[in-house]
């Protein structure tokens, strides 16, 4: 249960408890308010509570496979930390997750919790997020606002203009309506002038 670290030179793996969730994105250095009521879940946020806060975010990729009656995931994912946590009478949870790194599945982990686990390998991070061009970023607040605009959306616009561009781009990837398979892609962009 280690995070990565700069002065170790290979891969650092961990075992991650996951929360398959298809359009839920996350991304290091963002946040992703959640509201946990499905039982198996409920379980997971105590879990991790107990253990070390952490939470794995993965999107399934498509339909359950043969052999099993849960969906196959994709691959890449992103390591939560509970931020904050409201507990509710009933057993239900809304939580806030930072994210920490982005993570690949190595395996599925044959396990008796109701939730599901798996063997990861930690990604590292940049220090320092990758900045866009003052071309790119305009062209992207510009799309950002036809496209809200057109969806009916109402943004304060005058915040956006404040957001670094970490924050502008992968809140976007969060927010936005597209299918899982779109945001999966959106996460599996090799940065940030390419997720933009």
């Amino acid at each position: 249960r280690r995070y990565c670290s700069r002065e170790r030179t290979g891969p650092v793996t961990t075992r991650l408890s996951i929360f398959p969730l298809p359009g839920a994105l996350l991304f290091p250095r963002m946040h992703l308010p959640l509201h946990i009521f499905e039982p198996r879940y409920r379980a997971l946020v105590s879990a991790a509570m107990a253990r070390d806060r952490r939470i794995g975010m993965i999107q399934p990729r498509g339909p359950h496979d043969s052999g099993s009656r849960e969906p196959v995931l994709f691959d890449l994912g992103c390591v939560g930390r509970i931020a904050e946590i409201e507990a509710h009478d009933d057993g239900r949870f809304d939580i806030v997750l930072e994210g920490v790194a982005l993570f690949r599945t190595i395996r599925e982990l044959t396990v008796t919790t109701p939730f599901r686990q798996v063997e990861a390998e930690l990604l590292p991070q940049p220090d320092e997020p990758e900045a866009l061009s003052i071309a790119h970023r305009a062209s992207l607040e510009s799309e950002s606002r036809r496209f809200a605009d057109r969806q009916g959306y109402a943004v304060d616009w005058d915040s956006v203009a404040r957001l670094d561009d970490e924050a502008l781009v992968n809140g976007i990837a969060q927010i936005a309506p597209f299918d899982s398979a779109a945001k999966q892609a959106l996460l599996e962009a090799t940065g940030l002038t390419e997720r933009a």
